[in-house]
């Protein structure tokens, strides 16, 4: 099973960023914990990140037909991008909205995300751990899938 990790804008900063709301771990050593926990799940896992709206709204659309599943931090866009939430939509696949800090607790203008509505799923609050949970759950919809096809076999 092949699992897209895309993330937004500034988590390219983690570790120098807000340390006590993000932590104090680089991007690369969270896609390296991700790929090997995915890698324990049986998950071919490829992390992607990006500052710009319409590099990941091409990367959510490449994933139709080469991921079984999307773990996506929009970050920042979570709260306006209506192309990325359009692109989301977009795609015949789950995708799991994961926020490393719990936004619903954050100010004001964090506590809605538009992608949210059109995700199948979303995690937010437990740091990079937060992706673990992600990982699992994609585990669990692709073993739901494969039940489906022996169902129908």
């Amino acid at each position: 099973m092949n699992v897209w990790v895309i993330n937004g804008p500034n988590l390219n900063m983690l570790g120098r960023r807000e340390p006590e709301i993000y932590g104090r771990e680089s991007l690369e050593d969270i896609n390296r914990e991700i790929i090997a926990y995915g890698e324990k799940l049986g998950l071919n896992v490829t992390c992607f990140q990006s500052n710009y709206e319409g590099e990941l709204v091409e990367k959510i659309q490449q994933a139709a037909g080469n991921a079984d599943c999307v773990i996506l931090n929009p970050a920042a866009y979570s709260h306006y991008s209506i192309a990325i939430r359009d692109a989301v939509a977009a795609v015949d696949l789950p995708v799991i909205e994961v926020h490393l800090s719990n936004i619903a607790a954050r100010e004001e203008f964090r506590h809605r995300s538009v992608v949210a509505p059109v995700a199948y799923g979303q995690i937010s609050g437990f740091g990079k751990h937060g992706y673990f949970l992600a990982l699992e759950a994609a585990k669990m919809l692709g073993a739901g899938k494969e039940e489906e096809h022996a169902a129908a076999d």
